[in-house]
C-alpha cells in the first residue's frame, strides 16, 4: 500500500508543477511545525519498581524520557496539499508499533486534493478519526493517555473523502487497510466513516465515528462543548467488537474531560476514564478506572504539565513490593516545547 502511495505521490509531484505553469496565479506555500516533549514519571505508594501502566507512551519509572521530537511539513499548491509528518522517540515507536525501521518514524504522509469547497480527497497514512485524544503532546491537555486512546486504533493507510453536507454538517467516508499498518499485503479492507456537526455558535460540536473490518467493528462518539470563556468539556465513548473463530470479544471505553483556564498561561484539566474489557480477552485488564489531574503552565513556547494519576482495577493488576494491588498512583511532570 505504501508503495502505491509513493507512486501516487510521484505522479502528483509531476502533475502539480505542470498545472502551475499553466496558471501563474497558483502560488506554492510551505509551512514547517515542530516540537519536542519529554517527561519524568514516578510511582507513588509502593510500586515495587514496576511501571504499572496499561496505557500508551508513559511507561518509564524514575527516569527522564524523551517522548518525541516531531517535524511536520505541509505544502499547498493550488488545490493540492502534501503533508509529511515525522517523529523520533517512544511515542512514534508505539504509534507505529507494527512497522519497522524508517517506517516507524513516519507519523503521517498524505496528499489531498480539494475538488470544491464541499469535497476533498485524501490518500496516504493519516491519524484515525476515532477518539478525542491525539498522538501529539501539543494537541492534548493531559500528558498521559486514556485507555480508549491506547487500545486504538491509532492510524489508517488508504483513501478518504470529506464531504460538506450543508450548514455545520459534514461527512467523511474512506477505504483503508487494517488499522495500524503502514503496509499490508492482503485483500481485507476496512470502511471508515464520520458524521460531524455543530451548533450555530460552534459551542457544541459532535462527531459520530465508525470503523468496520473483516473481524473488527467500532463505534465512537465525541462531543466537545465550550461552557464559558474559561471552561470547556468533552466526552469520548467507544464500543469495539472483534470476532475470533465462532466467538466474539468486546471492550468499551468512556472518558470525561473538564478544562479550566485561570489565564491563558495557567490551567487545569480533569479526566475521568473508564475502560471495560468484557470478556477479559484479548486485552486482559478487566474493568479499569483512571482519574487524572493535569496542570498547564505556559512560558512562551514551553508548556509544563504536572500530572497526578490514580488507576483502579476490578482485579489486582498493579505490582507492589509485596505482591499485587487493585490500584496504583503516579506523578508525571512533562515539558513540551513547540517551535
Amino acid at each position: 500500500m505504501l508503495k502505491k502511495i509513493l507512486i501516487a505521490s510521484a505522479i502528483c509531484c509531476t502533475i502539480v508543477p505542470s498545472f502551475a505553469q499553466n496558471d501563474s496565479t497558483k502560488k506554492s506555500s510551505t509551512t514547517f511545525t515542530a516540537y519536542l516533549d519529554g517527561y519524568y514519571r514516578a510511582l507513588l505508594k509502593d510500586g515495587g519498581g514496576s511501571n504499572n501502566n496499561f496505557t500508551s507512551f508513559t511507561n518509564a519509572h524514575n527516569s527522564f524520557k524523551l517522548g518525541m521530537a516531531s517535524l511536520k511539513v505541509d505544502q499547498t499548491l493550488g488545490k493540492f496539499t502534501a503533508s509529511l509528518d515525522l517523529g523520533i522517540g517512544k511515542r512514534a515507536d508505539e504509534f507505529s508499533y507494527n512497522d519497522k525501521n524508517i517506517l516507524t518514524n513516519i507519523k503521517g504522509a498524505t496528499i489531498a486534493y480539494t475538488v470544491t469547497d464541499k469535497l476533498k480527497f485524501t490518500a496516504g497514512k493519516f491519524s484515525t478519526h476515532i477518539g478525542y485524544e491525539l498522538l501529539d503532546a501539543t494537541s492534548n491537555r493531559n500528558y498521559s493517555m486514556s485507555y480508549g486512546f491506547s487500545y486504538g486504533p491509532f492510524f489508517h493507510t488508504g483513501f478518504k473523502a470529506d464531504i460538506a453536507v450543508g450548514g455545520k454538517t459534514a461527512l467523511m467516508i474512506g477505504l483503508v487497510d487494517p488499522t495500524d499498518y503502514t503496509s499490508f499485503n492482503s485483500k481485507p479492507k476496512y470502511i471508515i466513516a464520520q458524521i460531524s456537526s455543530a451548533s450555530k455558535n460552534d459551542k457544541v460540536k459532535g462527531y459520530l465515528n465508525f470503523l468496520k473490518g473483516d473481524i473488527t467493528t467500532q463505534y465512537n462518539l465525541v462531543i466537545v462543548t465550550t461552557l464559558t470563556n474559561r471552561a470547556s468539556a468533552a466526552f469520548d465513548a467507544s464500543i469495539n467488537q472483534q470476532k475470533f473463530g465462532e466467538g466474539y470479544s468486546s471492550w468499551s471505553s468512556k472518558a470525561f474531560y473538564l478544562n479550566y483556564d485561570f489565564t491563558e498561561k495557567l490551567g487545569l484539566t480533569l479526566r475521568e476514564d473508564f475502560f471495560s474489557d468484557r470478556t477479559i480477552s484479548p486485552i486482559g485488564v478487566g474493568s479499569v478506572n483512571a482519574t487524572t489531574l493535569s496542570g498547564k503552565i505556559k512560558i512562551n513556547k514551553l508548556t509544563i504539565i504536572p500530572e497526578v494519576r490514580i488507576d483502579r482495577g476490578s482485579m489486582p493488576l498493579f505490582n507492589t513490593k509485596t505482591g499485587t494491588a487493585n490500584s496504583a498512583s503516579n506523578f508525571v511532570v512533562a515539558a513540551v516545547y513547540a517551535f
